[in-house]
C-alpha cells in the first residue's frame, strides 16, 4: 500500500501522507495558515515540504475520502487572527490609587471602550506630557469596567517624570489621549506550559494575560514569576490569592532587598528563580529592558517562544 494519497482542495490535488489530516495537509501545502498555537507550530505552516503553494486566506473545505465510503464534505476554517485596527480614544483621570511605596493604579475612563488584547499597550498622553506607551490591565482584585483603562506606574523619585507627577500637576478629572493598541507581547491562546514573567509594574500586562488565560485555558499549566526591588512593592497578593484559588500551582514573588522581606519571598534576582524552561514553553516577560533581555536569552537557548513587553519602550 502507498504511503502517500491525494485529495482535492478546492479544485486542486494536495499529496498527504497517511495518518495525516486534511488540515495538516492544507497547513504542509500553504494552502492555509495556521494561527497562533494550532497544532503546536505558531504562525506559519507545517515545514514538511520545501516548496509551499500560493496562500488562500478565504475558507476553504478539506475532503479526505474513505475506502469504501462516500461521504458530505465537511467545511474547516483556519484564518491567522485578525490585526486590530489602530484606534483613538479621549478621557479624563478618574483614579489615583497607591498600590505600595513606589506603585500607582492609575484609572482612566474613556469615552467608548478600547478594543485590545491582553498584554497590548496603549499610547497615553495626559495633557501637557509626553506620549507614553502604557499597558492596560485589570485592579488587582480583578475589577475593571468596559469602558476603563487601569494602570500600574511606578514612581522614580524623578519630578519631571510622569508617574511621579500624579497627585500634583496630574489630578482626577485631567484630559488624556489614548491610541492603540501597540505591541506584539499579547496573549496567544494554545498549547504548551504558559510562563508569565514580571519586575516591578510590568506586572500590569502579566495581571491581565494571566487572567485571561485561565477563563479561556483553565486546563493550561502556568508559572508566574514576580519581582520587585522592594518587597514593600509587591503588591500583587490579591491577585496572586485569585490566580491560586484558579488551580495555578507555581506563583513566585521575588526582592532583591532584604529589608522586611515576607517568608513567602524569595531572595535575589527575579531570573535565578525561574524554572528550567522546556521547548514547549510559552514565556511573556515584562519589564526593564534587564529582565527582559535575561529572559529572553534564557527562552532562545531552551527553544521556547518568548514575547516580550518592554516598558520604557517609546511611541
Amino acid at each position: 500500500m502507498s504511503a502517500r494519497c491525494s485529495l482535492v482542495v478546492n479544485g486542486k490535488s494536495v499529496r498527504i501522507s497517511t495518518g495525516d489530516t486534511p488540515l495538516e495537509a492544507a497547513l504542509a501545502d500553504g494552502m492555509i495558515a495556521s494561527p497562533p498555537g494550532l497544532l503546536g507550530q505558531g504562525s506559519g505552516p507545517l515545514p514538511r515540504r520545501a516548496q509551499a503553494r500560493s496562500h488562500r486566506s478565504d475558507a476553504i473545505k478539506l475532503t479526505a475520502p474513505r475506502a469504501g465510503l462516500v461521504e458530505r464534505p465537511e467545511p474547516l476554517v483556519a484564518t491567522a487572527p485578525k490585526p486590530i485596527p489602530a484606534q483613538k480614544r479621549s478621557g479624563t483621570v478618574t483614579q489615583i490609587t497607591p498600590l505600595g511605596p513606589h506603585t500607582l493604579e492609575v484609572v482612566v475612563t474613556i469615552t467608548k471602550r478600547l478594543a485590545f488584547e491582553p498584554g497590548h499597550g496603549a499610547v497615553a498622553t495626559f495633557d501637557g506630557f509626553e506620549p507614553v506607551i502604557l499597558h492596560p490591565t485589570l485592579r488587582i482584585d480583578g475589577a475593571a469596567e468596559l469602558n476603563e483603562l487601569v494602570f500600574h506606574l511606578r514612581l522614580t523619585g524623578d519630578r519631571s517624570a510622569l508617574p511621579d507627577a500624579f497627585g500634583e500637576e496630574i489630578v482626577l478629572d485631567h484630559p488624556v489621549k489614548i491610541k492603540g493598541p501597540v505591541g506584539r507581547g499579547f496573549y496567544r491562546p494554545g498549547g504548551g506550559r504558559l510562563v508569565l514573567v514580571a519586575a516591578e509594574t510590568g506586572f500590569a500586562p502579566i495581571w491581565s494575560i494571566a487572567r485571561a488565560a485561565r477563563y479561556i485555558e483553565p486546563a493550561r499549566e502556568v508559572a508566574i514569576h514576580v519581582g520587585a526591588r522592594d518587597p514593600l512593592d509587591l503588591y500583587m497578593r490579591p491577585s496572586f490569592d485569585w490566580l491560586r484559588a484558579t488551580g495555578v500551582g507555581r506563583l513566585v514573588l521575588v526582592a532583591d532587598r532584604s529589608r522586611q522581606r515576607p517568608p513567602d519571598v524569595r531572595p535575589g534576582p527575579l531570573t535565578a528563580h525561574l524554572p528550567s524552561l522546556r521547548t514547549t514553553d510559552v514565556v511573556h516577560v515584562a519589564g526593564d529592558a534587564s529582565t527582559v533581555g535575561a529572559v529572553e536569552v534564557l527562552a532562545a537557548a531552551a527553544g521556547a517562544r518568548c514575547y516580550p513587553i518592554l516598558l520604557d519602550a517609546k511611541p
